[in-house]
Parts: C-alpha cells; structure tokens; sequence
C-alpha cells in the first residue's frame, strides 16, 4: 500500500492491461486521476466503488489502498473523523500483513486528522509510533521531523514544558549529527517555552 512503492516499467503495461479487465481497477485507477484533478465527489465515488469490487473479490490489498485513498478524499473534505474511519480499515489490514511502511504513512494521516480534530492525546499516540519506527529503522531525519511535531502537539495541548522537553531532544539529536545551528535553534526555544 505505500505510495512510495516503484514499479518496474514494464509493470505497467501490465497494471494498465489489468486494470482494463478488472472493474475494482478501473474504478481504483480512475478515482486516483480525478483526486489529482481535486475533483473529490468523483473520486470519492470511484474508490467507493473499487472498494465494493476489492470487497467481493476478497483482495484485502485492494480493500487496503482503496480506504487509504477514501480517507485522503474525506481528509481533503475535512471530514477528519470520516477519514479516521477509512484510514483505521487501511491499517487493521497492513498491521495483519505487517507492513511497517504502510502503517507509518497511516499513522501520518492519522495523527494529522486527530490534530485537526483537536484530539492532541491520539495524534500524540501516532506520533510516538512513528518516534518507534524511526528509532528501529535508524532514521534520525524522520525522527527529528516528528519530535518537532509532537513539540507543536503539546504546544497545542498547552503543556509547555513537555514541548520544551521534546525541544531539548530534538537539539539533543541536532548536536549527535554535528548540525550545530539547528541544535542551537531548538535549544533556545526550550528555554523560550520554559520562560513563557
């Protein structure tokens, strides 16, 4: 399910011959086309209706990237608790499949619509699931992205002095990587946010 995912060039010939013999395709490939256009009523329509052909062809992949990408139209629509509702279908089944790359972009998605929502304690329990993915694949990049979003979130949360505290480890990771100016930075919005 991973949008990072590339196919082989020849793949694709092959995708669109599929597709073209496959309904629950068609109508995947189409909604994708008409979410690119931003016209979400249509697209909404078409990956519903790839949903039910994914549906009563038991192709739980299928089921999988069709209520990720109803989720995205909902998200667009902001119909934050709709697209929770579709993205956690998406992930009961990537977590059945244990596809850790999956998870983390739904646990993206998430996080951000339970922001959205106001709901800082669940788009918190994303974000920590994603800190964990970080730490086993060693990604430090990713890691200082989402400690600087879990510091917005207990910002937002008004817990100041935990916002300062993820400041001081996001720093912390800066100065490990010698990147002395952007340690530099988050250490003086700890003290800012301590002081505030």
């Amino acid at each position: 399910m991973s949008s990072t995912f590339t196919q082989p060039l020849d793949a694709l010939g092959q995708a669109k011959t599929a597709a073209e013999n496959d309904p629950a395709k068609r109508d995947y490939l189409e909604g994708r086309e008409q979410f690119k256009k931003g016209e979400y009523a249509m697209a909404a329509m078409a990956f519903h209706n790839a949903l039910k052909g994914f549906e009563e062809q038991g192709d739980e992949a299928g089921i999988a990237n069709a209520s990720d990408r109803l989720g995205d139209v909902c998200a667009e629509r902001q119909d934050y608790a709709a697209a929770l509702a579709h993205y956690r279908r998406a992930y009961a089944i990537c977590e059945k499949e244990e596809d850790s790359f999956s998870i983390l972009a739904l646990n993206k998605k998430m996080a951000a619509a339970h922001r959205k929502l106001g709901e800082f304690d669940q788009a918190l329990e994303y974000a920590f699931d994603m800190v964990e993915h970080y730490q086993l694949t060693k990604d430090p990049k990713g890691m200082v992205e989402t400690m600087t979003v879990i510091a917005d979130l207990y910002l937002e949360k008004g817990d100041k002095l935990k916002a300062a505290d993820t400041c001081r480890t996001v720093a912390a990771i800066h100065k490990n990587f010698k990147h002395q100016r952007m340690a530099e930075e988050f250490a003086a919005r700890a003290e800012e946010l301590e002081r505030a």
